[in-house]
């Protein structure tokens, strides 16, 4: 009886080990998650601090900032001569400023990220530091240029309802906003035109910044933007609202405003994501 069990128990183990696998895969944890972010409650007040603040960056890289500036400002009087001359190619050049635009942009945001971590701004790794975020900036950027060519496409189809004869020239366009018998054409033209851009502002608000900052990917970011755009919507559009006014006073005249303006919201921008994401440590 006992010589039976002794025998059952070997078969059991035997027919146990067949059972069990040649290599068996050693078991690996998960990988550790990464830093968690919170989006932050905001106030009216925020969007004064990120200006005083960006000043503080732009005073404090003067030379960089008038670098910077300078882009801009040429990259608008690329935009307005090609407007008033070859108004068919405007939409091309719109693009290619979207396209340049937010590379020099994340510049201005590494001064003011440097600055942050009480290191010295140079306007090297300015405009290099966007070489190890290529992946996620040619993907935001061309999510960015859809965004402007479906909002272009748009434009034409609001043009083509009201000016049923024919696309008008540029003075024509220029008549038709600031004529008052036209003012469907222009509260149309404004709500459509609102759409998309506050659709581009909500999506690249805190993105840019994010990707600078954190190393994450395009669509990452984006959510991220969106999520703090209407999380704190009246904050928000008062953001919205200060960038716009500042950008006209910047145009006029002869866009010399954007020599100062430009590097200005540029720093202030990166002071919005950090008042607006907070990582844990």
């Amino acid at each position: 009886m006992l010589g039976s069990l002794a025998g059952m128990t070997q078969i059991n183990s035997v027919s146990n080990a067949a059972d069990l696998p040649a290599n068996p895969t050693p078991y690996v944890p998960p990988p550790p998650e990464g830093p968690k972010r919170e989006i932050v409650a905001l106030g009216f007040a925020d969007p004064f601090r990120w200006l005083a603040r960006g000043a503080q960056d732009l005073w404090a890289a003067k030379g960089i900032a008038l670098f910077y500036g300078v882009c801009f400002w040429a990259m608008a009087m690329l935009l307005q001569a090609v407007f008033y001359r070859l108004p068919e190619y405007t939409m091309s050049i719109a693009s290619g400023c979207l396209l340049v635009g937010p590379f020099l942009a994340m510049g201005l945001y590494e001064v003011s990220r440097r600055r942050e971590r009480g290191e010295k701004p140079d306007i090297v790794y300015s405009l290099t530091c966007w070489d190890s975020h290529i992946g996620s900036m040619a993907m935001l950027v061309l999510v960015l240029i859809v965004l402007e060519l479906l909002w272009g496409r748009a434009s034409l189809v609001v043009f083509a309802v009201f000016f049923n004869t024919g696309m008008p020239s540029t003075a024509g366009v220029l008549q038709a906003v600031f004529s008052p018998e036209n003012w469907e054409f222009v509260a149309v033209y404004m709500v459509v035109g609102g759409v998309f851009a506050g659709l581009v502002f909500a999506t690249s608000v805190v993105s840019i910044p994010m990707i600078l900052d954190r190393d994450t990917d395009a669509i990452s970011a984006s959510i991220t933007s969106l999520q703090v755009f209407f999380n704190n919507l009246p904050v928000l559009l008062l953001w919205g609202a200060l960038i716009s006014v500042l950008v006209l006073v910047a145009l006029m005249p002869w866009g010399l405003g954007l020599l100062l303006i430009g590097p200005w919201l540029g720093h202030a921008t990166w002071h919005a994501y950090r008042g607006a994401v907070r990582w844990e440590a």
